[in-house]
C-alpha cells in the first residue's frame, strides 16, 4: 500500500469494542492504517477494556474515549468506517460525508455482561478475541484488494 487507508471504529459508548479495534489493528497494521475509534455518546474507557488488552502486550496510554462529533460532517475522511455495535449502527447517520465504505461488525457489548468479576474479564476477553480474529481478516482482504 502507497498510502495509509484510514479507518473509525465507531460504537455507542467508545469504552470497549471500538477501544478494542483500535487497539488491535494499530497493533497488527498500525504501518499500513491511519486508526481511529468514537462514540455516539461517549462514556469514558471501561477499565477492563485496558486490563485485556495489557494482557496481550498492548500500550493503552494513547486510547481515550471521545465523540463522533470530533470526526464527523466533513472534519475527517475515512476510507471505512466500521461500527461496531447495533446501537451505534442504528444511530449513525446513514450519509456519514467523506465515507469510503461503510461496515458493520456486530459484537456483544463486553460492558453489559454480568455475573462474577471472572465471568466478566473472560467475556472481555472473549470479545477482544473475536475483534481480533476479525482485524486479522479484514486487514488480509485489504491488502489483497488494494494491490
Amino acid at each position: 500500500m502507497s498510502k495509509k487507508l484510514s479507518v473509525l471504529f465507531l460504537c455507542t459508548g467508545n469504552s470497549c469494542r471500538s477501544q478494542m479495534a483500535e487497539a488491535l489493528l494499530r497493533k497488527h497494521a498500525g504501518n499500513s492504517f491511519e486508526v481511529f475509534s468514537a462514540g455516539i455518546s461517549p462514556r469514558g474507557i471501561d477499565p477492563m477494556t485496558i486490563e485485556v488488552l495489557q494482557e496481550i502486550g498492548i500500550n493503552t496510554s494513547s486510547l481515550n474515549s471521545k465523540s463522533i462529533s470530533v470526526y464527523g460532517m466533513g472534519f475527517r475522511n475515512f476510507d471505512y468506517l466500521i461500527t461496531v455495535c447495533a446501537k451505534a449502527e442504528k444511530n449513525c447517520p446513514s450519509m456519514f460525508p467523506g465515507t469510503g465504505e461503510r461496515l458493520y461488525w456486530p459484537f456483544d457489548d463486553p460492558a453489559e455482561h454480568t455475573g462474577s468479576q471472572k465471568e466478566r474479564i473472560d467475556f472481555f476477553r472473549k470479545t477482544r478475541d473475536e475483534i481480533e480474529k476479525k482485524i486479522v481478516q479484514f486487514i488480509a482482504d485489504t491488502i489483497i484488494s488494494s494491490h
